[in-house]
């Protein structure tokens, strides 16, 4: 039986005979089905269209699909003292991108900043032995195709290693999830915000949104609880979603300088 995998937000469901007859994640208000009609890829179809490439992105190594699919995303790995942590994922795992990443230590975990980047989880998962993928539970029923592997997590704070802490920020999902990196940019600290807060094209701020291609932002008690979220945790640095997308210094102030203008605009 093949995997299928959404065509428009990259989406994988379990294994079955026939294509799924609708994909929830699209159908939601933040994202949108296919104006062509909703489609779907068996995994091996995927794979045939596309690869997984890889490269540094400001000191990490990134991991993306080639051509673009679906949402474009690119996931990171972030060194640990026994391997990588991926934060965020792609909608296909190849056998050269799993060798790169043996290469580089292997994984020892998962973590997904929120549903439209969940992708081919379990495929990374089960490539490394299994390691626990770590979603926030108010997002569980968004899980299209569920795993063993998946750990959801509950409360507003989960410690991975000793500098690497998982918050939960709402916002763009009920548990919209970003990550603190206590060691990176050169001990600093790092935040990695998948979208949950954009960073914005002059790499000098970010944006928030409750949905990007529907153009629905967030209120300003959504965006507060963000910024308070964050607020205990020194960085430098931010890491968004996409190739490019950082903010390489004074990330700390500069998302501060981002609440206060986004709320002021929508006042």
């Amino acid at each position: 039986m093949p995997l299928w995998t959404c065509e428009t937000c990259g989406a994988q469901f379990p294994d079955s005979g026939h294509p799924p007859a609708s994909c929830p994640i699209c159908e939601d208000e933040r994202q949108f089905v296919n104006w062509k009609g909703q489609a779907f890829l068996t995994r091996d179809a995927l794979a045939e269209r596309h690869r997984l490439v890889w490269r540094d992105d400001l000191g990490l190594t990134g991991i993306g699909s080639d051509p673009s699919f679906a949402i474009g995303q690119r996931a990171l790995l972030v060194p640990l003292a026994d391997g990588c942590m991926m934060w965020d994922c792609v909608p296909l795992a190849t056998s050269e991108a799993i060798a790169h990443v043996r290469s580089l230590g292997g994984l020892k975990a998962i973590a997904i900043s929120h549903p439209h980047f969940y992708g081919a989880l379990a495929d990374w998962s089960e490539a490394f032995g299994g390691v626990p993928v770590y979603l926030h539970a108010d997002d569980r029923h968004w899980v299209m195709r569920p795993h063993p592997s998946i750990v959801h997590w509950t409360g507003d704070h989960h410690r991975i290693s000793d500098d690497v802490t998982l918050l939960r920020t709402g916002g763009h999902f009920a548990g919209a999830t970003m990550m603190h990196w206590s060691g990176g940019a050169e001990g600093k600290g790092a935040l990695l915000t998948g979208d949950i807060a954009q960073v914005a094209m002059d790499r000098r701020f970010v944006s928030f949104m409750y949905s990007y291609p529907n153009y629905m932002p967030l209120n300003a008690a959504a965006v507060r609880r963000i910024a308070a979220a964050v607020e205990p945790f020194a960085f430098d640095r931010i890491y968004g979603a996409w190739w490019g997308r950082n903010i390489a210094s004074g990330a700390k102030a500069a998302f501060a300088a981002s609440v206060e203008r986004y709320i002021a605009a929508i006042a």
